[in-house]
């Protein structure tokens, strides 16, 4: 059996991994505090950013979801898979070599690497051997076909085009002479199942590699191109794998995504070459969905990366302003004007409100696609198209419009029959009335009218109203999907939101008091800045200084992990430690309090959160995980010293009320005598642990 990952090559992995980069790939970062990023959580659909990142101390929390942990847990979450592939997963990242166990059932394992790393290095050595394929003479008719549609090998290069040769096994021998298995070989999508062994999946077509935000290559797209090809399909992709969802992918997302994040805006077209096309016009923010329709999982990715948080809890929904930029934030869908446009015009209405607030629809002229007008009219009217894009709403409701002849009365009522349908699926509140009473202006009809008919049409489809502008809540009401035969809380998230939801709304059991705010932000400190601690003042504090169950079983913990860390611990392997020795049950208490706001400024000269840097050569140990415990700050010292006397000075006063309860139950002699003795003295130390702090005393 293949051993443990030795501890230290665990702890190498942990430092050197950058939790700031490793979760800004995927999630828009914003500061937010000292120390701290906020953004959308990756794990659950949200409006308002609830998820934060301590870099600082290699951690992560969505106080929305409830999930969080250290840089292994949110690979593990993120890419679905266990520790042991995490950590294989960024050792391979960052090039840190690792070792096993021996567990004494077999020899130790060499590192080469985990499935989900391999399956990554065979899609990776695919599109090198696709690429090195287009040169070929046998691609002759990829090259024709590229370079008709007005791209030169320069275009094709920086977009990854290649070409898979005609022939039964090409790119099957070559990984196998690379070291990858059959299975691994079919695991990754590159090939099927034959009666006489595995065989190429991609033959005879055009390649385009399908990236995630990172650049890693998870599957393929490609066009055919002889009509003997056995696959009738003009474009086929990579079938569903542990690295490939197509309801999870978006082709040119690795190119786009800077653009998205700094334009806030996304457009998103129909096909590989317009996305090519799109890029060399200058819409640096294309991407395309692959063999499926936009939906629900693709929304959540283009959310995150353009989402809008400058008013703070307040989510600002709809087109807004972008500093610096000529256009508005804006999802812009490039649709045909046909029959079949309506119709994904249509799918898109299944997208949520808030969504739905940004969208808009691109048409060209003469029904030409981005490629074919870029081909016919130059880049200018590429971005041109952009430029004048409607918004989807009106983009659907003006096509219903114009089919009729509003000059006479029926042709009046029958685009109102059409339209009230429409409108009816818009499922905000405050558009639909505005979409009814525009709609009703332009077709000549009495507004009270086509709103009874909107009304009657909400009541056939049963739409659920909605507040798209109202701030989202941290616990949703929504319940989750469920398909027969499954269970609706199986994913983590999911149950966790149902539990935190259940504690939330409760109303037998609510703390808000001074007590629990002293323990809450004494332990937040404590796990966030040890080293503001005072060592000779924690030594006097005991369980009993804690009423609070939690932080009286957290204090227990700290205890468990070795108490203060000495101040030449890194700050990863303290927060290792403390999760450790807190266990499951504690770990996500740690979690939220490392990444709570402290009423503190910041350490970083007033600027706020700033992306951590690293200074190690090569980016290996330039985690910011890696550096030793930070001194404190003196603000954060004082902080820290008040906390801890209003800890102590409770305790005093606890036992001091305890022994008076005592000493009035004893009748009057030496035991008495000894106890008020001891009351005595802990008053006299009482007065002295407040003039020290404070400058005086109470009583």
């Amino acid at each position: 059996m293949v051993g443990m990952i030795k501890k230290e090559d665990v702890e190498k992995v942990r430092a050197a991994a950058d939790l700031y980069d490793i979760v800004s790939a995927t999630v828009t970062l914003k500061p937010s505090g000292t120390g701290t990023f906020v953004g959308l959580c990756p794990f659950h659909d949200e409006k308002t950013g609830s998820f934060n990142v301590r870099p600082s101390l290699g951690v992560w929390h969505c106080f929305g979801c409830g999930l969080g942990g250290d840089v292994f847990k949110y690979v593990e979450q993120s890419e679905n898979i266990d520790f042991r592939e995490a950590v294989e997963l960024l050792a391979d990242k960052y090039h840190i070599e690792l070792h096993y166990e021996n567990s004494g059932n077999g020899p130790a394992r060499e590192n080469t690497g985990s499935k989900r790393t391999r399956l990554l290095e065979a899609c990776e050595e695919a599109q090198r051997f696709f690429v090195s394929q287009i040169l070929t003479k046998e691609a002759l008719p990829a090259r024709k076909l590229l370079g008709g549609r007005n791209f030169s090998q320069a275009d094709c290069e920086r977009f990854g085009c290649g070409y898979a040769p005609q022939g039964w096994d090409n790119l099957v021998r070559h990984l196998a002479s690379k070291g990858f298995t059959q299975k691994e070989i079919l695991d990754a999508g590159l090939a099927r199942q034959g009666q006489r062994g595995i065989y190429d999946y991609f033959r005879g077509r055009v390649t385009w590699p399908i990236r995630d935000s990172t650049g890693r290559t998870l599957g393929f797209g490609a066009r055919k191109l002889y009509e003997d090809d056995q696959i009738a399909a003009k474009y086929i992709n990579t079938p569903d794998t542990q690295l490939y969802r197509k309801t999870q992918v978006l082709y040119g997302i690795d190119l786009a995504k800077s653009a998205i994040v700094k334009k806030r805006q996304v457009v998103i077209v129909e096909g590989y070459t317009d996305v090519m096309a799109m890029h060399l016009a200058g819409i640096d923010t294309a991407i395309a969905t692959c063999g499926t329709a936009f939906g629900a999982e693709h929304a959540k990715i283009v959310r995150r990366l353009i989402a809008d948080d400058s008013l703070g809890a307040v989510q600002l929904v709809g087109p807004l302003k972008v500093k610096d930029q000529p256009l508005s934030s804006r999802i812009v869908f490039t649709f045909d004007g046909d029959a079949a446009g309506q119709k994904a015009a249509l799918h898109a209405f299944g997208l949520d409100s808030a969504f739905l607030s940004q969208t808009f629809v691109a048409v060209a002229d003469d029904n030409l696609d981005p490629c074919d007008l870029r081909i016919e009219r130059g880049n200018e009217a590429v971005r041109s198209l952009i430029a004048r894009a409607k918004p989807l709403y009106d983009f659907v409701i003006d096509a219903a419009i114009s089919r009729f002849d509003l000059t006479y009365t029926p042709g009046q009522v029958g685009a109102m029959k059409a339209v009230a349908p429409l409108v009816a699926q818009i499922r905000d509140r405050s558009l639909w009335d505005a979409y009814a009473r525009k709609s009703a202006g332009r077709i000549g009809v009495d507004l009270e009218v086509m709103r009874r008919e909107v009304m009657n049409a909400r009541r056939q489809m049963h739409v659920r109203d909605e507040d798209a502008y109202a701030p989202k809540r941290r616990f949703e009401r929504d319940e989750p999907r469920v398909e027969p035969g499954t269970n609706p809380y199986a994913n983590p998230a999911t149950r966790k939101a149902l539990e935190r939801r259940d504690a939330a709304e409760q109303a037998y059991f609510k703390i808000d008091d001074a007590v629990f705010i002293a323990e809450q932000q004494f332990m937040a400190v404590l796990i966030q800045v040890p080293r503001a601690i005072d060592r000779t003042m924690f030594g006097q504090l005991t369980i009993d200084h804690f009423m609070t169950s939690v932080f009286r079983t957290l204090f227990q913990a700290i205890a468990a992990a070795g108490g203060l860390p000495s101040d030449d611990t890194s700050q990863g392997l303290w927060m290792h430690n403390l999760t450790k020795a807190g266990g499951p049950m504690l770990n996500q208490v740690i979690n939220e309090l490392a990444v709570m706001p402290l009423p503190l400024p910041g350490d970083d000269g007033g600027n706020g959160a700033q992306p951590p840097q690293s200074n190690v050569p090569g980016g290996v140990g330039g985690g910011a995980a890696a550096v030793q415990l930070r001194p404190a700050t003196p603000e954060e010292q004082r902080y820290a010293t008040e906390l801890l006397t209003r800890l102590l000075d409770m305790g005093f006063m606890r036992q001091i009320g305890l022994a008076k309860r005592r000493m009035a139950q004893l009748p009057d002699g030496e035991e008495k005598i000894t106890l008020l003795g001891q009351i005595t003295r802990m008053e006299t130390a009482r007065k002295d642990l407040q003039a020290q702090i404070y400058g005086n005393t109470v009583g």
